[in-house]
């Protein structure tokens, strides 16, 4: 009498809705960085936006905190392949910074402290898509996470929500940050798994 085997395929892959394909997800908050954690004191902290012409607008850290705030609950998905849903977040929108700023850029360069950049579409800012945040699960935000402020942009990879950030370029021209100058896409969309250039 022969052997009847339904074979092996492994465990399959929990299907949750919400996480991208290539994603697992985890409950803690992996810590990434491509350098050291700089500490910013509050007094020293501002964030500009400068236009393709040049023109600044600037916040120090009390006139930021005093703009209108909004509290959003966010998935967050890292292009190391971990996703953490429903993150809670406080920051300011990009379109409150943006509402006295005049400009024709359809591209942006984002600034940290510490040097760091990463290129993102103005679109992708805008109509309540990003945040610069500063309290994470109702507290401050820790250095490691990138405090006192980051940008939030949930719907890309989590690289593009840069940390420490400082400042916002206007551009005409799309231009690479540094992952996308060292191979990682320059859009970084989690659900077509846009990690690197090619993909």
């Amino acid at each position: 009498m022969g052997i009847i085997s339904r074979g092996f395929g492994g465990r399959r892959r929990e299907s949750v809705p919400g996480l991208p394909p290539g994603q697992y997800l985890t409950h803690d908050f992996p810590v990434l960085s491509a350098g050291p954690t700089p500490r910013i004191p509050l007094d020293r902290w501002s964030f500009t936006i400068t236009t393709e012409t040049g023109e600044r607008k600037s916040w120090n850290w009390q006139e930021f905190t005093a703009l209108p705030h909004d509290d959003v609950t966010v998935d967050i998905h890292c292009v190391t392949k971990w996703s953490k849903l429903g993150t809670t977040w406080r920051g300011v929108s990009i379109d409150t910074l943006l509402a006295d700023v005049e400009t024709a850029a359809d591209y942006t360069m984002v600034h940290s402290f510490g040097g760091y950049t990463t290129n993102v579409p103005l679109e992708d800012l805008l109509d309540g898509k990003a945040w610069i945040a500063y309290k994470f699960d109702g507290e401050d935000l820790d250095p490691e996470h990138g405090g006192p402020a980051r940008m939030l942009i949930p719907h890309l990879y989590f690289w593009k929500s840069a940390k420490w950030v400082n400042g916002l370029q206007m551009m005409a021209e799309d231009e690479p940050g540094f992952w996308e100058a060292a191979g990682y896409h320059m859009y970084g969309d989690p659900w077509l798994e846009q990690r690197y250039q090619g993909d």
